[in-house]
């Protein structure tokens, strides 16, 4: 080929395709966060975090699978700032972590909070660390009712319900609770609480008859939740990730890397929040059946 030929912008354009191609090639072979970062390192340290009140999982759970499939990715930490939340979410990203983590090391970050289904998904962890100050505990479950039926009395309004059980409209504010409804729930909360405690047992290695004297909805600091065998460490969130990086056989200084959240429109944007916000406020007034685990 001359070296006119070379120099010709088709020549050139040729090479570029090229190059696209190649690195195609290779994005479609290495994790996403791999390529779009620039750096094929193999000691990453992962960081995915837990924020505000649980009530969906699926975001978490597909921010550990992308760690899960990543092999840069030699650990996984879990920064946690909740109060906790529905039950069904936190058991679903605990069994996660408890089955990720027999491939990769996870360890728990606490931060400012992380009680009832924030610590519910930390005991699954391999190690939890937590500042002196944090707020845990709160093992237990609560459901909460509201009841409007003097109220709605005092202005004329009355309800009429048609049901096909006698349980079919529990927790209806409109009326009382009956001693058979009332009995029902309670033994509902009990399983649910029995699952709980059965849970950290199995994440912490404990004994269940150790942790019913304090499975009793208490709150604790972080300090305290370690002579309680609750935690492991009292550190930062910097200890927790140098801890994981020494577990996942990193050594020198670890690439942390964050996990990235679904990119959304605004429309779904705005439909999330609602959603969220909807959910919050019937937990909080009781108008409809939640088994959610909060703070006392």
């Amino acid at each position: 080929m001359s070296s006119d030929n070379k120099k010709s912008p088709f020549f050139t354009l040729f090479i570029i395709f090229c190059l696209i191609l190649i690195l195609g090639f290779i994005s479609s072979y290495l994790p996403s966060e791999d390529f779009q970062g620039v750096s094929f390192k193999a000691n990453k340290i992962g960081v995915v975090k837990i924020e505000g009140v649980i009530f969906d999982s699926e975001e978490i759970l597909r921010q550990l699978d992308e760690f899960e499939k990543n092999r840069s990715v030699k650990a996984i930490v879990l920064r946690i700032n909740s109060p906790g939340g529905a039950v069904a979410p936190s058991q679903e990203i605990y069994h996660e972590v408890m089955r990720i983590k027999q491939k990769k090391k996870i360890v728990v970050s606490m931060a400012t909070v992380a009680a009832s289904g924030g610590y519910y998904i930390a005991c699954a962890a391999d190690e939890i660390f937590a500042n002196a100050g944090t707020i845990t505990g709160s093992i237990g479950v609560i459901m909460e009712f509201s009841n409007f039926q003097e109220l709605m009395g005092k202005i004329g309004i009355s309800s009429q319900t048609i049901k096909s059980g006698k349980l079919k409209d529990v927790g209806n504010p409109m009326r009382k609770m009956t001693d058979d409804e009332r009995a029902y729930l309670q033994a509902l909360i009990l399983d649910v609480y029995e699952q709980f405690v059965e849970d950290i047992s199995k994440g912490r290695d404990l004994d269940k008859e150790s942790i019913y004297p304090i499975a009793d909805g208490r709150i604790m600091t972080g300090r305290e939740a370690k002579k309680e065998k609750l935690i492991d460490e009292i550190g930062t969130i910097q200890d927790a990730i140098k801890r994981a990086a020494v577990l996942g056989g990193i050594t020198g200084e670890p690439d942390v890397v964050y996990a990235k959240k679904k990119k959304i429109d605004l429309f779904e944007m705005f439909m999330e929040e609602t959603q969220s916000r909807v959910k919050q406020i019937i937990s909080e007034k009781g108008f409809s059946i939640n088994y959610l685990m909060k703070l006392q």
